[in-house]
């Protein structure tokens, strides 16, 4: 029997305590009202995950702020106490079934396909993402050509993560997880043909990274020690699947390590196979590089649907925790089915068809 105990160790991220190291890995349901208030369906469909035996959720993202933060038509948000308000009943409902629950907090910048507050978008420069908005998600056609954000909406966004991560702690989660990959608005910054900037956010790794970095330290520094802070970090995007950074190690050097001294407690990793070379065909993961360069615990998800893939990550010290996305939707209650050497069903593809909303599906538990 392949050894899969350290799937179910305890693990410390910050001042939460895990039960297990099996996370749900957050993914856009377009399921809130069209106001962005969580629903009694997404109440249901995070308990059952909860129910399911995972020990970390993560949220969705959720846009923080009435202005260019969401990205789709029905996207919850928390831009507001009354949309904070129903993620509680939220997260009462996954610690009532006994696991942890961390809010991300998401700015889809240029990358944005459906906002209610404005029309146009914005990004680190007059650069579209590439390819098509998707259709899953209520998008269609190519992306517009953002503004380049000003210094002051900069900051306008700063503080709108800062507001986001205070009204998540109030509502009772137990993390915020600031969303900076997928090629939404932080990850924008990171991304070398996305970013034209002259100034002081343009230009090196040092400068690209720095956006993320103060809002790292900005969120870190307002909800203080008991709430668990983060940041999701990829290479590739919503819109364009093939990217890499260009520098390298030396590249993934300076992110990891300028993040890792900002004072949060986790990195989470994305990658389409988090066990894959982050560049090249050798060399050492992008979860495994996060890990050496920030210093900090990783979170890592891609393509660890296998239980003895997932364990192993753990056992080789590449990651503390494995999140896992799409098993997770075929299997609401993967750890227990690992757990009792059940089979694992397969994704049923209407769950993303013709949107990727949360569906009426029962979990069953024996």
């Amino acid at each position: 029997m392949p050894d899969l105990a350290p799937l179910w160790s305890p693990v410390e991220i910050g001042p939460i305590r895990l039960e297990n190291r099996v996370a749900l890995a957050p993914m856009t349901r377009i399921s809130a009202t069209e106001e962005g208030r969580a629903t009694d369906r997404m109440v249901s469909y995070y308990e059952g995950f909860a129910r399911g035996g995972f020990g970390l959720l993560i949220t969705e993202g959720i846009y923080p702020d009435a202005a260019h933060g969401q990205g789709y038509r029905f996207q919850p948000g928390i831009a507001t106490d009354e949309q904070a308000q129903a993620w509680a009943e939220v997260v009462d409902a996954v610690h009532a079934a006994g696991a942890k629950i961390f809010a991300q907090l998401m700015h889809a910048g240029s990358q944005a396909q459906g906002n209610r507050f404005v029309d146009s978008t914005i990004g680190p420069s007059a650069v579209a993402p590439k390819g098509e908005q998707l259709g899953f998600y209520r998008g269609e056609g190519p992306y517009p050509v953002p503004a380049e954000i000003t210094a002051q909406q900069m900051a306008e966004v700063r503080q709108a993560f800062v507001a986001a991560a205070l009204r998540a702690k109030d509502a009772g989660f137990d993390g915020v997880e600031i969303h900076g990959a997928n090629g939404y608005l932080l990850d924008q910054f990171l991304t070398d043909y996305l970013n034209l900037r002259t100034d002081e956010y343009g230009g090196s790794p040092e400068n690209r990274v720095r956006f993320a970095a103060e809002i790292c330290r900005a969120v870190r520094d307002a909800v203080g020690p008991d709430t668990a802070v983060g940041i999701r970090i990829s290479q590739a995007k919503v819109s364009d699947h093939d990217h890499r950074w260009s520098g390298g190690l030396d590249e993934a050097e300076v992110i990891f390590s300028t993040l890792g001294a900002t004072g949060i407690d986790f990195v989470h990793t994305t990658e389409y196979r988090a066990t894959a070379p982050a560049f090249g065909d050798e060399g050492l993961s992008l979860a495994a590089l996060a890990e050496q360069y920030s210093g900090l615990p990783v979170i890592a998800n891609g393509h660890l649907d296998n239980p003895e893939t997932a364990a192993s990550m753990l056992q080789d010290g590449a990651a503390d925790v494995v999140a896992l996305g799409k098993a997770a939707l075929a299997n609401r209650d993967w750890p227990q089915r690992v757990r009792r050497g059940q089979p694992l069903a397969e994704l049923d593809g209407s769950l993303l068809a013709p949107l990727a909303d949360v569906k009426d599906w029962e979990l069953e538990l024996s």
